[in-house]
C-alpha cells in the first residue's frame, strides 16, 4: 500500500501537502484532512473507500460525479454565490485521460475532494434541525429530478422490502442458530405485515410509483452548515442511487423520531416523536411538494412505518442466522434491537391517521401560500 503523500500526488491537487490528519469518526470510510502549505491553495479531504460495502467503486464515483456536476450546473443557473461551498468537488487523477476520481493502490481505493472551510456538522436531533433536514433533503431530491445520467445502485436492493423479506424467510427456513422457536411470535407478527409492507415494489412494477435519485442515508449530520446555521450542502453521497422517495423520508424518521436508541431494551420508553415528524415533514414538503406524485404523498405515513419494519426484519434475520452481519455486544443484542423496532413500528401505526391529516393540512398551507 502506498503512503498518504504518494496517494495524494496521484490527484490533480493544488499546492504542497503540509499535514495529513484523521478527520471525523465515520463508520464506513477512513477520512483524512489534508492541509496544504500555501495560503492560496485549498485544503482537501482524502478518503479510503470501503470496497467491501461498496463493491462497484467505478459506478459509485460515476454516480457522485454525475450528481455533483448536475447540482453545480443548477446552482450556476440560479446565480448562486460561493458555489464551491454549496456542492462537493471531487478531484480527478493527474494526467488521467478518463478523468477518474478514484485511485486503486493495489489494495485500497482512494478519492479526494475539496475541503469546505468554515463549515460544520451537527448531531443534534430536535425540531429545528429536523425541519432543516427535511428541507435540505427534499431540495436535494427536487434538484435531481431532471438529472440526465442513469445512476447505479451502489448497494443493490438496499431498501428493497421484498428482498429483505426473502432473506428473512430463508433465515426462518434454515434456523441456523436454533433460535426460531423462541421468537416465533415476533416472526409471525412481522410476516403478517409482509403484503402491506411490500406495496412499494408492486406499485413500481405497475408503473404507479417512480424511482428517483435519493440520498438513502438521511441524517442531520449528513448536512454541512455555515457559521450562521444555514445549510450549505448535503454530504456523504456514497449511497446516492435510484430509490423510492420513502428511502429519504422514512429512514430519517426511523432514527430521528425514536425516543430512545435503536438498541435500547427499555421498550416502555420507545415512542414515535410526532414533533420530529411534523418538523421534518414540514421542511420536506416545502421543498418537495412540487414534484411529488399523489401516490408518493399518500404513502408518506406508510414510509414512516416501512423503515422500522424493514429494520426489525433485518435485525431478526441476523439473529436467526447467528449474528453474522451486525456487530453485537451480547448474545441477544439483535433480538433487543428487533423488539425495539417492532415497538417503534407499533407506535408509528397508531399515529398514521394523524400523520395523514397533518400532511393534508401542510399541503393546503403550501398551496395557499403560492402566488
Amino acid at each position: 500500500m502506498e503512503k498518504p503523500n504518494e496517494i495524494i500526488a496521484r490527484f490533480s491537487t493544488e499546492g504542497t501537502t503540509d499535514t495529513v490528519k484523521p478527520l471525523g469518526n465515520g463508520l464506513i470510510n477512513d477520512t483524512y484532512l489534508v492541509r496544504t502549505a500555501e495560503e492560496s491553495a485549498p485544503d482537501y479531504v482524502l478518503q479510503r473507500i470501503n470496497h467491501r460495502i461498496f463493491t462497484d467503486i467505478e459506478g459509485l464515483q460515476r454516480n457522485i460525479v454525475a450528481v455533483t456536476s448536475h447540482l453545480r450546473r443548477r446552482l450556476a443557473a440560479e446565480g448562486a454565490a460561493d458555489i464551491d461551498r454549496k456542492v462537493l468537488s471531487f478531484i480527478p487523477l493527474r494526467d488521467d485521460p478518463e478523468g477518474r476520481t478514484y485511485y486503486f493502490d493495489g489494495e485500497n481505493y482512494w478519492r479526494m475532494s475539496r475541503f469546505i472551510p468554515g463549515a460544520f456538522t451537527y448531531d443534534t436531533v430536535d425540531p429545528h434541525y429536523s425541519r432543516m433536514a427535511g428541507a435540505a433533503f427534499g431540495k436535494f431530491q427536487a434538484d435531481l429530478v431532471d438529472i440526465p445520467a442513469q445512476l447505479v445502485e451502489t448497494i443493490p436492493d438496499f431498501h428493497n422490502m421484498e428482498f429483505r423479506l426473502h432473506q428473512f424467510r430463508d433465515a426462518i427456513e434454515a434456523d441456523a442458530a436454533g433460535r426460531l422457536d423462541s421468537v416465533r411470535p415476533i416472526v409471525d407478527d412481522l410476516l403478517r405485515r409482509a403484503h402491506y409492507m411490500t406495496q412499494a415494489e408492486r406499485l413500481h412494477r405497475e408503473g404507479l410509483l417512480p424511482k428517483r435519485v435519493c440520498h438513502c442515508d438521511t441524517k442531520v449530520n449528513n448536512m454541512m452548515f455555515d457559521a450562521d446555521g444555514n445549510v450549505l450542502c448535503v454530504i456523504d453521497l456514497d449511497t446516492v442511487m435510484p430509490s423510492y422517495i420513502f428511502s429519504d423520508y422514512g429512514d430519517f424518521l426511523r432514527s430521528a423520531a425514536n425516543t430512545v436508541a435503536e438498541d435500547s431494551p427499555e421498550l416502555d420508553k420507545v415512542d414515535f416523536r410526532m414533533d420530529i415528524f411534523r418538523a421534518f415533514t414540514e421542511g420536506y414538503l416545502t421543498s418537495a411538494a412540487g414534484f411529488l406524485t399523489a401516490t408518493e404523498i399518500e404513502l408518506l405515513p406508510y414510509a414512516a412505518a416501512l423503515f422500522p419494519c424493514m429494520q426489525a426484519v433485518r435485525f431478526l434475520t441476523d439473529y436467526l442466522n447467528g449474528d453474522t452481519y451486525y456487530k453485537t455486544a451480547y448474545p441477544d443484542h439483535n433480538l433487543v434491537r428487533t423488539r425495539n423496532q417492532v415497538r417503534l413500528l407499533e407506535c408509528v401505526e397508531r399515529n398514521m391517521p394523524e400523520m395523514s391529516r397533518f400532511i393534508e393540512s401542510k399541503l393546503a398551507e403550501i398551496a395557499n401560500s403560492r402566488p
